[in-house]
């Protein structure tokens, strides 16, 4: 099923039982999708791999927009975003526990005989075509960093 047919799903769920959150969190990612089709053209459907840019997009905005308010002691502003992230966030994929991405990151260095941080620029570009979606940027970046170092 597609990501635009699960979030109709959803939304009617969510319209249902009156979750305020969720159907905020849901009409933002069907709107950036109708955006994203606009922008192709008349093509339809979006493919996977563009569905899965949008949601990742979407949870990093709620995500730094949580830190932001946090840092500024308005929690109060922080919450709702953290709670939209979670929901938006239920549409990617299973994310790789920290030791799986540090062993995929370690088989990538192998790979291209990376040795020092001159190397950090290959090495996050095949992690981050490989690991697409499966784990965070920054936390791809934080354990390329620390075992090229």
């Amino acid at each position: 099923m597609s990501l635009q047919k699960q979030i109709m799903v959803k939304l009617k769920e969510a319209m249902k039982a009156k979750d305020s959150v969720a159907l905020e969190s849901l009409r933002a990612v069907k709107s950036e999708i109708l955006l994203a089709q606009t922008e192709s053209g008349a093509k339809e459907e979006l493919s996977e791999d563009q569905e899965l840019k949008l949601v990742q997009k979407l949870v990093k905005q709620r995500k730094d927009s949580a830190a932001l308010f946090s840092e500024q002691g308005r929690e109060d502003l922080a919450a709702p975003e953290l709670a939209q992230a979670e929901v938006i966030a239920q549409f990617l994929p299973e994310q790789m526990s920290e030791e799986d991405v540090k062993a995929a990151i370690s088989e990538i260095i192998a790979q291209t005989g990376a040795s020092s941080m001159k190397d950090m620029g290959k090495v996050m570009g095949m992690a981050s075509k490989q690991l697409a979606g499966k784990a965070d940027g920054k936390a791809i970046s934080v354990i390329v960093k620390s075992l090229l170092s």
